[in-house]
């Protein structure tokens, strides 16, 4: 496992969501996944319509901002695992962790996960 560095969280926090969010749609329509998808799966992350994601992109605001402003679900400590190498519950960097919690949902939707199960469902 890679341990995460002050370096590493800083440049995550200065990266914009825009410059990511291409690559996002790209990897996931790539495996016969939608953009709708992988919005319901922003949204049910941060709490952002596709309205509030658009602002968001054209703002150009950095990680650190797009989730300043998240309203962040209560089920996103669910997200475990290994993404890009790091353990997401070891982290302690809370931001690095929260955009680790996005890739990890995005990379769960290109794998042909249920939706349910990206999303975290309980079942009741």
């Amino acid at each position: 496992m890679m341990k995460v560095t002050t370096e590493h969280n800083e440049r995550i926090a200065k990266m914009t969501f825009a410059s990511v969010y291409p690559h996002y749609v790209k990897k996931v329509e790539s495996k016969g996944r939608t953009k709708a998808e992988l919005h319901q799966v922003i949204t049910w992350l941060t709490g952002f319509d596709d309205k509030k994601l658009e602002e968001l992109i054209d703002e150009k605001v950095t990680f650190e901002t797009f989730f300043q402003k998240a309203n962040l679900n209560h089920n996103a400590s669910l997200i475990t695992g290994v993404i890009c190498g790091y353990r997401i519950e070891e982290i302690e960097n809370a931001l690095t962790k929260q955009v680790r919690y996005l890739d990890k949902l995005v990379d769960e939707l290109a794998k042909g996960k249920k939706m349910e199960k990206i999303l975290r469902v309980a079942n009741i």
